[in-house]
């Protein structure tokens, strides 16, 4: 087709496929999507690499995606190493993890069950010895879905007064008096709840409970994996260790949605947390629970809610001075690598791929010109 160089439609095409260039997040000058990890520093980024993954598949790096479920009770070990193949048990892990985290259940490696798996969470599994403390399998309106352990281990109903210490400190560079006020806050909120109470003891022989920070495999059979990934575990009662992965980004004072760090995590919030296993909780199905597993970078998440509430006076009993629970919904400065963050990366890519595949055909068209 013959045409001037300065033809009206000729313009306005390239003036088309310059902006579909310009527009497209992730497209590089080559016309092809840039697909970055999602905060590299996070251990289960590639997990990203597997949306779409189905029964049958066979894909390199699927092994440490079934390390994944098998740490979280999803899977059971196997006698050597897990394989890369999509199998049926997998399948099945897949379907109970949806299951427990509200998702619909495919049984499949959809951007929303990716982006969830990615998350920072709790490293206390959501299935023990075969069996779910999470409760979603029976979701009903208006139903608590908070957990407890196996056996429903508690401390004895004569022991109203717990003591902490914190014991190992050296790997964090947070001072004493802060850890202090931190921990005091955090055991404060169950306390006002229930008919326990909570005191800081300074020798580790007079405590129920120690609090440390440690970094990598240090000797609980619980390694940690540094920045993200697993944050934290507790053990239940009446064990008393609570572990916190040295290599956070820790936040204990001060707004931590505007830290420096896009991996910072609020400590208390964590504490929080852990201290609900450390009663005797498992982890619930309910979002916005104390004692859901996950929670976001920059986000502080310290109020207890119903389902907490319920679930821990249920195991010690009410106190009577309780004012009950106040809304508060998590928050967060902006999108981070889990959660929405995650699912969005994964969901743009077929956006953006379209946007590339119009450019390209935009610039086939002009070159035949």
């Amino acid at each position: 087709m013959a045409t001037s160089t300065s033809s009206p439609l000729r313009l306005l095409l390239l003036a088309v496929a310059a902006v579909a260039l310009a527009v497209l997040p992730g497209v590089s000058a080559a016309g092809l999507p840039d697909i970055k990890p999602l905060l590299s520093g996070n251990p289960w980024s590639a997990f990203q690499n597997f949306s779409g993954c189905h029964f049958g598949d066979q894909r390199q790096g699927l092994a440490k995606l079934k390390d994944y479920l098998g740490h979280f009770g999803y899977l059971p070990k196997p006698p050597t190493k897990f394989n890369d193949i999509f199998d049926a048990d997998m399948e099945t892990a897949i379907r109970t993890y949806q299951q427990n985290f509200g998702l619909e259940v495919t049984g499949q490696l959809d951007a929303s069950t990716l982006a969830k798996m990615m998350a920072p969470r709790c490293g206390v599994a959501d299935v023990i010895n075969g069996t779910s403390t999470m409760a979603a399998k029976t979701v009903v309106k208006g139903r608590n879905l908070y957990s407890y352990f196996p056996g429903q281990p508690s401390w004895p109903r004569s022991k109203k007064s717990l003591r902490y210490a914190i014991t190992a400190t050296s790997q964090t560079t947070i001072d004493g008096a802060t850890l202090s006020a931190v921990f005091a806050r955090a055991f404060a909120r169950w306390a006002e709840a229930t008919t326990l109470n909570f005191t800081e003891t300074a020798r580790e022989a007079d405590a129920d409970i120690t609090i440390g920070f440690y970094g990598g495999d240090h000797g609980d059979g619980e390694g940690f994996d540094g920045p993200l990934g697993t944050l934290a575990h507790a053990f239940s009662p009446t064990d008393g260790r609570f572990h916190l992965d040295a290599a956070e980004a820790w936040v204990a004072g001060g707004d931590v949605s505007v830290a420096s760090s896009e991996a910072a995590v609020d400590l208390e919030s964590v504490a929080v947390h852990e201290i609900g296993h450390l009663l005797g909780l498992g982890h619930s199905s309910v979002e916005g629970a104390i004692m859901y597993p996950t929670i976001t970078s920059r986000t502080r998440k310290v109020d207890l809610a119903s389902d907490d509430v319920v679930g821990i006076q249920s195991l010690y009993g009410g106190n009577p001075d309780f004012k009950g629970v106040t809304p508060t919904p998590a928050t967060s400065s902006r999108e981070m690598d889990s959660g929405a963050a995650a699912a969005g990366a994964l969901s743009r890519m077929s956006s953006r791929v379209a946007g590339v595949a119009l450019a390209a055909w935009l610039a086939l068209v002009l070159e035949s010109w």
